[in-house]
């Protein structure tokens, strides 16, 4: 069981590495922002559920073997529901009526989460590796 969690939560960290660090960027540097926007903002609710199941699985799957990373994982699937259903919303609200200021806000406020969920999720990693 230990280690098919951490096979989880590694695979958990590298997705969201990947997604930020690699496919989002390449993104805004081979495509022109008109093309970008309304690729990514169709790609985030397929992350955020990947993200979601995944953390949400292995957090299970985890338990037995540790409770702290188990929890680290769970609270990633936690941000992650807030994400998608909550603060996406209000983010492409902004977008569409032209608010940059709210934009900014909002856009930087699921940063910090996403930065703080890969810091989580290599915690979970290191605690079962």
């Amino acid at each position: 069981m230990s280690m098919i969690a951490l096979l989880l939560a590694a695979t958990l960290l590298g997705g969201m590495v990947f997604f930020s660090f690699g496919f989002a960027p390449v993104l805004f540097a081979q495509l022109p922002m008109d093309k970008v926007r309304p690729l990514l903002r169709g790609t985030f609710p397929y992350y955020y559920l990947a993200v979601i199941a995944l953390s949400g699985l292995a957090a299970l799957v985890t338990i037995p073997v540790s409770v702290l990373a188990a929890a680290l994982l769970g609270a990633i699937c936690l941000g992650t529901i807030y994400a998608r259903q909550d603060l996406m919303g209000r983010i492409n609200a902004a977008t569409d009526r032209g608010d940059s200021g709210a934009f900014k806000r909002l856009h930087g406020l699921s940063v910090v989460i996403q930065l703080l969920q890969i810091g989580l999720a290599g915690w979970a990693v290191i605690l079962l590796g």
